[in-house]
């Protein structure tokens, strides 16, 4: 980390070493000399312009080729170094010196739903250290007049969101190499790269084993057409956690609902506990889920969820995503696709996870957190 830090602070000043060589016509040893001044203080071209403007035509003489002449150089004013290094950062000049840019789709949605895109977004430019452009999208935007503002900006690595965000990319050009994010994706099928929302079984079933050391079985109801590459995945996260996976196909909502209440009589409450993964064909809101909170209650058989929103209608736990951390990830694949790593790159569960506790179903299984153990959870319900 320490040497990327130092090997970015160098190009950024051989790209300041460079605008002062050729915008202001002077030596290169004496251009470095000027960066190495104590003050910090540069000088660039523009009698009345903005620091951005002045950096964006230094740039625009640079890649045409034509460097006026000494005495036809215009008045000059002061600017940090540090204000040049933030100019060199912005994504237009990023690209115009060939690195290429970052751009956000996400969807254009009412205001008190967009904290998790912008969430995101903030991760992203943690990571990236540039402000990245970002664009609303909805289903009656222009894609073409989209992929044509793209080209033009330099965009190398589109971060679409939601799933507005990934429709959106279906008109871009190919040499745009697209990663989705916060999107529900239940089919590797799908053919995309990114990170679904589905939380990863590795981590879930890692707290499950910390939560209840004597656990031995999870059980879980499927629809294969929607959560198979899930299962398989969960499979070898069980094994690893010494864990024994039962899985259920369930084609339908009807046979789903034959099949709860078989699998949670027949479990052992000290042992056993069900999973409930995304999956809207066994995990149907309206009737499958009371009827799962309730024979879970009457039999004390722990249910631990991939949606925090049961942690509120009575599973004991789940996990949801960490929004900040989830745009972090993200832009390190974009920026190792502008470096050119050639790794490939696929649909991935989330690693970037909160978790949730019900305390009150904990308490009725015989599960009593103290004060220190809640802490180890991000949401805590019923809230005090």
């Amino acid at each position: 980390m320490i040497k990327t830090t130092i090997n970015a602070s160098r190009r950024l000043r051989a790209c300041a070493a460079l605008l002062l060589t050729l915008g202001m016509g002077i030596a290169p040893q004496a251009a470095y000399a000027v960066l190495d001044e104590g003050d910090g203080a540069i000088e660039l071209p523009g009698p009345g312009a903005d620091a951005r403007s002045t950096v964006s035509e230094v740039m625009a003489r640079i890649q045409s080729g034509s460097v006026p002449a000494a005495d036809q150089r215009p008045f000059m004013r002061p600017i940090t170094l540090a204000q040049l290094e933030d100019q060199l950062r912005r994504p237009e000049v990023q690209a115009s010196i060939g690195k290429g840019t970052i751009a956000v789709l996400y969807p254009n949605v009412e205001p008190q739903f967009r904290p998790a895109f912008t969430s995101i977004i903030q991760g992203i430019e943690e990571r990236t250290k540039l402000r990245v452009r970002s664009y609303p999208v909805d289903p009656k935007m222009d894609i073409a007049e989209l992929n044509a503002t793209l080209k033009q900006n330099g965009t190398k690595v589109v971060i679409a969101l939601g799933r507005q965000g990934l429709n959106a990319t279906a008109g871009l050009d190919r040499e745009i190499t697209v990663l989705v994010g916060g999107v529900l994706l239940l089919s590797d099928a799908e053919n995309v790269a990114g990170i679904s929302l589905t939380p990863d079984p590795a981590v879930l079933f890692a707290r499950l084993r910390a939560l209840l050391p004597d656990l031995r079985r999870v059980v879980v109801v499927y629809d294969p057409a929607k959560s198979d590459w899930l299962i398989r995945l969960a499979r070898d996260a069980a094994r690893a956690q010494g864990l024994e996976l039962v899985a259920h196909v369930a084609n339908d909502l009807a046979r789903a609902a034959q099949l709860y209440p078989q699998v949670i009589g027949s479990a052992d409450n000290r042992r056993d506990a069900l999973w409930l993964p995304h999956d809207s064909t066994t995990v149907e809101e309206s009737t499958i889920l009371p009827l799962v909170l309730k024979e879970s209650w009457n039999s004390g058989v722990p249910v631990f969820s991939s949606n925090m929103l049961h942690v509120k209608k009575g599973a004991l736990f789940a996990m949801a995503p960490n929004n900040v951390e989830l745009g972090r990830t993200l832009a390190s694949s974009a920026l190792g696709v502008i470096a050119g790593d050639g790794k490939r790159r696929s649909l991935t569960p989330l690693r970037e996870l909160q978790t949730a506790i019900n305390l009150r179903t904990a308490s009725h299984m015989g599960l009593n957190l103290g004060h220190q153990q809640q802490r180890n959870f991000d949401f805590v319900f019923p809230q005090p």
